[in-house]
């Protein structure tokens, strides 16, 4: 699998915005991609991300760096959401997501806790509909934190999605059943949501053959 990754260079003419804003930033001495989520789009889990351009996913793995942090006017209820959305069609109507609150991890709630991973399914599957029918299968714990690295790898295989961080041997959330099914394919964006200002490196992903 090694030998097959492509290693992309996280610059700001390489990425479409997609309801969110983009610029090159640095930061720890780094070359990163700032995301921040358009205010004009009010839903949650929605198409908010930057969009790799001319690239397309179906199976393999993706390996990103992702730093979180809560921009001075975000809401209460902003929690730092930050993560990968991936196989996302040319318009922008579908995708598969993967993303962390990095606040709810060491909150002394324990149920927000438990909600620190999420996955979810743009249009019809977002995180609230996974909590009325399947509540807790698509979120889990890990042990992260705003304002620091976090290394995400995403692992796909067909309808299966495995998401493991800071190189732990064991994923953090198993997903059996993707929404999109095992044949959907298309584009890797950078996913923030309300009240984050996000900071990705480090991009590597299988393209599809």
């Amino acid at each position: 699998m090694e030998k097959n990754f492509k290693e992309v260079s996280v610059k700001a003419n390489l990425f479409k915005e997609v309801n969110v804003f983009i610029n090159d930033a640095k930061l720890d001495d780094s070359s990163v991609l700032r995301v921040v989520k358009d205010q004009k789009v009010t839903g949650e889990d929605e198409a908010t991300y930057a969009k790799l351009i001319g690239s397309e996913f179906q199976d393999g793995v993706i390996e990103v760096q992702v730093l979180s942090r809560l921009l001075p006017d975000a809401p209460e209820h902003a929690r730092g959401f930050i993560g990968m959305a991936f196989r996302i069609d040319e318009q922008d109507t579908e995708f598969e997501s993967f993303y962390v609150r990095p606040t709810n991890s060491r909150c002394a709630i324990q149920l927000r806790r438990n909600r620190t991973v999420q996955y979810f399914s743009y249009p019809n599957f977002k995180y609230f509909h996974s909590r009325e029918t399947n509540p807790g299968e698509y979120e889990s714990y890990a042990d992260i934190g705003l304002d620091e690295w976090i290394d995400l790898k995403l692992v796909v295989e067909g309808a299966h999605g495995k998401l493991y961080i800071n190189t732990a041997e064991q994923p953090a959330l198993v997903v059996n059943d993707m929404k999109h099914g095992a044949n959907a394919k298309g584009a890797l964006g950078f996913f923030v949501d309300i009240g984050t200002e996000g900071f990705f490196r480090n991009l590597r992903y299988t393209p599809s053959k």
